[in-house]
């Protein structure tokens, strides 16, 4: 079975496991000694992860090391792109309505004279 992107990031010990893999290249049991979970689901999540293209797998003589492919991380950026443009015309009317609030508000307050 083919899983995607968003499958793979869905998980928290995932997401982690690529962050860790973003900045060192590590062995299956280097990623596993940074988790409280057993070596068996580190190996389910380095696989889900492995079909998914986030992480490639290499043999170095009887080690299997791990290294994030974060270029398919496009996938997701692309996604949530396409959603930027509804956001920021939604926040520039809220800054709008809520700086014609604040002027209304000073404009209302009855003026003290003073002494």
């Amino acid at each position: 079975m083919r899983r995607d992107v968003f499958q793979a990031i869905a998980d928290p010990n995932r997401r982690a496991i690529i962050n860790l893999l973003a900045h060192e290249k590590l062995t299956l049991n280097g990623v596993a000694e940074n988790f409280d979970v057993s070596r068996p689901a580190i190996s389910k999540h380095i696989k889900i992860l492995t079909e998914c293209g986030l992480i490639v797998v290499t043999q170095q003589g009887r080690e299997r090391y791990c290294e994030a492919n974060l270029k398919t991380l496009s996938t997701v950026s692309d996604w949530v792109k396409q959603y930027e443009v509804f956001w920021n015309s939604k926040l520039d009317a809220l800054e709008k309505y809520l700086a014609s609030e604040t002027m209304n508000k000073t404009a209302k307050q009855p003026k003290t004279k003073r002494k």
